[in-house]
C-alpha cells in the first residue's frame, strides 16, 4: 500500500499501482470528468500513469493554468495528426503550449500550406477528435527511439534525441499519430471541444537563421466552443484597444529608430498622463509620509558592485563609458542611490520607519526581440521607494505597502489582481540568489506571515525571487480579461549589510535595517501601456488629456466659446476650442475619436443663454447646463476620481 496526502492534508492509502484517474473515481465519478491531468509530488503527470510510491496529488482542472497548458500541448498533438493526414510526409520539429493556445514547428517537404488550408485542418481536428483516442504513454530505450526515427527518415526527431540521456525515452500515441514527447498529456481527445487555428507564420529552425524555414502553425482550442467564442470576441477586442495602436491615434507616444528602440518619446497628450499619475502618487506618498529625492542618471561602477547588482544584472544594463579611467553605468535600479542617501546621514531608531520615493528614469538594455511598445522598453520611469524599517516595523510597513496596491487598484477600476509571492530555489543559493539561507527563511516566512494575517489571497512561486530577497510580484487583469504583470514590493536583507547601513537602537547599538523596495504603480511607460488598453483610450475625466473639447457650430460663436474656455480653464479642467471651419458634425466625430470625454456645443441659443449643450462620449446628448453648473459637475468627477 502506498499513502496519498491530498491538498488539504487529508492521507489515504491506496494500492501500489494506482493511477490519478482511479482516485479521482474513488472521490466522485463527477471530479474524474472534469480533470486533465495531475500533480504527483509537484510534477504534472497524465492521469493514466501508475504511481509506485507515497506522494502528494494535487487534480489539475482547465481552470488551473498547468491543466490548461497540458490541454493545448495535447492539441498541438492533434494537430500534428490533422497535418499529417493531409500532407503526407510532413516532418516535426517541437509543438509547445504558449500562453494563449500552441504552436507546432514542421517541414512540410516542399507542400505549402496557406491560411486557406487552415479550416480543412480545422475540419480534420475536429473529425479526430470526435473519436476520442487516448494519449498513450509508452516508455522505450533510447535505441530503439533512434531507430524509429531513423526508419522514418526524421533529422528532427533524431537531433533532439541527440540532446537526451541515455537510458528510457518516452513516446505518445493518440490514434495514428505517435510522438517524440516528454508529456503530460489530457486523457483522450474528446475533451477537445472548440478548435481554431489562428495563423501561419515562418520559423527557423532551433531559431536559428543558418537553418532551413520551417512553417509553423498556431492555434487554440477549448473544451466547448461557447467558451472559444467568447475568447476569439476577446482577441478581437484586444486588437481594438492594442497599446500601440491607441497610442499613436490618441498622440500619446511615439517611437522614432532614430532615437532608438525602446525609447519612447512621450508626446503632449501623454505627458498630461504622466503628471497625473505622478501627482496621485506624489500626493498619496506624501500622506503616507514618504520623502522625496532625486538621483542622478548614471554612476560609477563601484556603486553596483557594492549592491551586487552588478553581477545579477550586467546583460540588462547598458555598456559602461569609461571617464577619467573610471566605469560608469547609466542607472539600471535606483536602490543603490537611495541607500547612499539613507548613508549620509545619522538616524536613530526615532527616524525610523524612513521612506524614500522617487519617480525615478532607469535605462535597460532589453534584448530587441522583446521590445513590445510600452510594455517592454530601454526607458523607463519608476514610481519607486524605499523603506527603511526595523524588524518590528516590517509588518505594518510591508502591509501599508499591500493596502497601497488596493488602494490604487480600487481609482483605477481593476477588479482581478493575484498577489505572488516570489521565493528563492534553495539550490542557486550563491549562483541566482545570495548565499544567505537562514535570511532567506527568515524574511520568507516574515512575508508569509503578513500577508495571511493580513488576509490577502497570494500565490507562493519558487525561483522568482529578487536576488536579495522575497517579494510580492503583482498581476492584475485589464476590463478585457488581459493580464499584465504591474508592480512588486521586494524585502531586502542583503544591501543593509553590503552598504554598511545602521541606526541607533533603544539599547543605544548599531543595528542593520530592514529594506522595503516597493512600486504600486510600476513604470509610466507600462501602466500607461495598461491603462490604454483597459479603458480602451476612454480615459476617466481626471486623467483624459482634454477634458473639455468646445465646439462652436460657427466662427460668430468662436469669442463666447473662448470665454467659456477662460473660465474652465481657471478651473483648472484642460480645454480646448475646435476653431477649424468644418461643420458640426464633423467636430463632434473628430472629438469622439479622440476620446475626449466631454464635448460642449455652443450655437445661438447656448450663447444668448450664456449655457452649454453638453455631449458626453459614447452616450451622446446630455442637455443644457449652466456653465457654472458643468464646471462643478465636472470638478467633482475629477475631486473624486470617477
Amino acid at each position: 500500500m502506498i499513502n496519498i496526502t491530498f491538498p488539504d492534508g487529508a492521507v489515504k492509502q491506496y494500492e501500489d499501482g494506482i493511477t490519478s484517474m482511479q482516485i479521482a473515481q474513488s472521490i466522485s465519478a463527477g471530479l474524474a470528468r472534469n480533470i486533465l491531468a495531475s500533480k504527483v509530488n509537484g510534477e504534472v503527470w497524465d492521469l493514466s500513469r501508475p504511481i509506485h510510491k507515497d506522494a502528494s496529488i494535487h487534480f489539475l482542472k482547465w481552470d488551473d493554468a498547468e491543466g490548461k497548458s497540458t490541454f493545448w500541448h495535447s492539441s498541438a498533438h492533434l494537430m500534428a495528426e490533422a497535418v499529417e493526414s493531409l500532407f503526407p510526409g510532413t516532418k516535426f520539429w517541437v509543438g509547445p503550449p504558449v500562453d494563449n493556445g500552441f504552436y507546432y514547428d514542421m517541414d512540410l517537404g516542399g507542400q505549402t500550406i496557406t491560411e486557406s488550408d487552415l479550416d480543412k485542418l480545422e475540419q480534420k481536428m475536429k473529425q479526430l477528435a470526435k473519436q476520442n483516442n487516448p494519449y498513450i504513454r509508452k516508455e522505450i530505450p533510447k535505441n530503439e527511439a533512434v531507430s524509429y526515427f531513423e526508419k522514418k527518415g526524421d533529422e528532427y526527431k533524431l537531433d533532439l534525441l541527440r540532446g537526451l540521456e541515455d537510458g528510457h525515452i518516452t513516446f505518445y500515441t493518440q490514434g495514428n499519430f505517435t510522438d517524440l514527447c516528454r508529456g503530460p498529456h489530457i486523457p483522450s481527445t474528446g475533451f477537445i471541444k472548440g478548435i481554431k487555428l489562428t495563423s501561419i507564420a515562418g520559423a527557423y529552425w532551433k531559431g536559428d537563421e543558418k537553418n532551413k524555414m520551417l512553417t509553423r502553425i498556431y492555434g487554440v482550442t477549448f473544451p466547448n466552443q461557447k467558451e472559444l467564442d467568447e475568447h476569439l470576441a476577446m482577441l478581437e477586442e484586444a486588437k481594438k484597444r492594442d497599446h500601440r495602436k491607441l497610442g499613436k491615434e490618441l498622440g500619446i507616444y511615439t517611437i522614432d529608430e532614430e532615437v532608438g528602440p525602446g525609447l519612447p518619446l512621450w508626446m503632449p497628450n501623454g505627458t498630461i498622463i504622466i503628471e497625473e499619475l505622478e501627482k496621485l502618487a506624489k500626493k498619496t506618498e506624501e500622506d503616507a509620509g514618504y520623502k522625496r529625492v532625486v538621483t542622478p542618471h548614471i554612476a560609477k561602477e563601484s556603486l553596483y558592485l557594492t549592491s551586487g547588482h552588478l553581477p545579477y544584472y550586467k546583460d540588462s544594463m547598458y555598456p559602461p563609458m569609461e571617464l577619467d579611467g573610471v566605469k560608469y553605468y547609466l542607472k539600471a535600479m535606483n536602490c543603490p542611490h537611495h541607500h547612499k542617501i539613507f548613508a549620509a546621514e545619522q538616524h536613530s531608531y526615532k527616524d525610523l520607519p524612513l521612506r524614500l520615493a522617487e519617480y525615478g528614469t532607469c535605462y535597460r538594455y532589453e534584448q530587441s526581440g522583446e521590445l513590445f511598445g510600452l510594455m517592454r522598453v530601454r526607458c523607463l520611469h519608476m514610481n519607486d521607494a524605499h523603506i527603511y524599517c526595523s524588524r518590528d516595523q516590517f509588518a505594518q510597513e510591508f502591509k501599508a505597502v499591500n493596502d497601497l496596491y488596493l488602494k490604487y487598484f480600487k481609482i483605477f477600476g481593476i477588479e482581478k489582481y493575484v498577489m505572488r509571492l516570489s521565493l528563492h530555489d534553495p539550490a542557486k543559493l550563491g549562483q541566482k540568489y545570495i548565499n544567505e539561507p537562514e535570511l532567506w527563511k527568515e524574511t520568507e516566512e516574515m512575508v508569509r506571515k503578513v500577508m495571511m494575517e493580513a488576509k490577502i489571497p497570494f500565490v507562493e512561486i519558487k525561483d522568482e525571487a529578487a536576488f536579495y530577497g522575497p517579494k510580492i510580484d503583482v498581476q492584475i487583469w485589464s476590463a478585457i480579461g488581459r493580464e499584465f504583470t504591474l508592480a512588486t514590493n521586494q524585502v531586502d536583507f542583503a544591501q543593509g549589510k553590503r552598504f554598511h547601513l545602521t541606526f541607533t537602537n533603544q539599547n543605544n547599538e548599531p543595528e542593520t535595517p530592514l529594506i522595503i523596495h516597493r512600486a504600486p504603480l510600476g513604470t509610466h511607460e507600462r501602466f500607461i501601456g495598461f491603462l490604454l488598453e483597459h479603458y480602451a483610450g476612454k480615459f476617466p475625466v481626471w486623467l483624459s488629456p482634454v477634458q473639455v473639447k468646445i465646439l462652436p457650430i460657427s466662427d460668430k460663436f468662436l469669442d463666447y466659446s473662448k470665454s467659456i474656455l477662460h473660465k474652465l480653464k481657471n478651473s483648472d479642467i484642460r480645454t480646448e476650442v475646435d476653431e477649424r471651419s468644418e461643420k458640426i458634425g464633423r467636430k463632434i466625430r473628430d472629438a469622439e475619436l479622440m476620446k475626449v470625454p466631454y464635448m460642449v456645443v455652443v450655437g445661438e441659443k447656448e450663447m444668448n443663454e450664456e449655457k452649454v449643450a453638453v455631449r458626453r462620449h459614447g452616450k451622446g446628448d446630455e442637455g443644457s447646463f449652466p456653465v457654472d453648473e458643468f464646471i462643478s459637475r465636472i470638478r467633482k468627477e475629477i475631486e473624486e476620481k470617477i
